[in-house]
């Protein structure tokens, strides 16, 4: 792989130079890891970490459910550092992200790149937090969805930018792979065609 990735009992750790949506991702999980909110980041900006070089509107967090009051001291640190594009007030928001609708930040005056908030839904969602793997970037820490599932779950969403993003981690990380992992999770998501003939 293009970069120096080690893989510790501690979790994946890397350093690498910050694009803008790295930038976003890292001022948004310090805040998520100071209040203890439990989330993983799932979808294109997980092989956009690893040097997939393709842009992104937005970076996609699965949050696991909150109390209202722990909600309300997580939207107040994000608002001291971004707009919310599609809420106005904790209540707001929080009301928003109860009935699975997704609440987006972008920095102050922007719109994108932006980051997309939701609960987790599905059993799927669950077991994503559960699973989530411990990314130490620059000395950051972020946690992002197992490759397996990502790599599953991008092919079955299915356009051509996601079946490029399954092959990207699947390509870098072949040698780390679960293979029983992945095979477990293309039968859950009913790809395991896909799974053969792109991969």
């Amino acid at each position: 792989s293009p970069m120096e990735v080690e893989f510790t009992k501690d979790g994946i750790i890397f350093n690498k130079v910050l694009n803008q949506l790295d930038d976003l991702v890292l001022k948004t999980t310090s805040i998520l890891n100071i209040v203890k909110a439990d989330y993983v980041i799932i979808s294109g900006y997980v092989a956009i970490l690893f040097g997939r070089s393709r842009s992104s509107e937005d970076i996609d967090m699965i949050l696991a459910k909150m109390a209202p009051g722990s909600f309300k001291t997580l939207w107040d640190s994000m608002i001291a550092e971004f707009d919310c594009l599609n809420a106005s007030s904790a209540d707001d928001a929080y009301e928003s992200l109860s009935e699975h609708v997704a609440i987006r930040f972008a920095r102050k005056g922007e719109f994108m790149p932006n980051v997309e908030l939701k609960f987790a839904k599905r059993s799927l969602d669950e077991r994503t937090l559960e699973d989530r793997q411990k990314v130490i970037l620059n000395g950051n820490i972020i946690y992002i969805s197992p490759f397996e599932m990502q790599i599953a779950f991008k092919l079955q969403l299915g356009s051509e930018k996601d079946i490029e993003d399954a092959r990207y981690l699947y390509r870098i990380f072949k040698d780390r792979l679960d293979m029983k992992a992945l095979e477990q999770a293309a039968t859950k998501l009913q790809v395991r065609e896909q799974l053969q003939r792109y991969l």
